[in-house]
């Protein structure tokens, strides 16, 4: 279900502004879609797992947040992370 240290690593340094960048916007809009994938994955052998369910909202609506933010802030570094991660069509 979660992703793993070696993933999150390669995940960082493609989203990273600086090789000490591990928090920026962008970085951690692309963390929680591939936990999303993740719990995605998880959800079609286990149905009824209902506090996966929840946390995989929380995780969904915080990214939404992110992705608001970035978009006020940068419509270019927001058009480029959308296409990148193929999310919201």
């Amino acid at each position: 279900m979660s992703i793993t240290k070696k993933n999150k690593k390669t995940i960082i340094s493609k989203y990273a502004i600086n090789e000490k960048d591990t928090g920026s916007t962008e970085v951690q809009i692309a963390v929680f879609s591939e936990k999303i994938k993740n719990l995605t994955e998880h959800f079609k052998n286990h149905k009824s797992d209902n506090h996966s369910k929840r946390g995989l909202l929380a995780m969904v609506n915080k990214r939404k947040k992110l992705l608001s933010y970035l978009l006020k802030k940068d419509n270019a570094k927001y058009k480029k992370i959308i296409k990148e991660l193929n999310i919201r069509g």
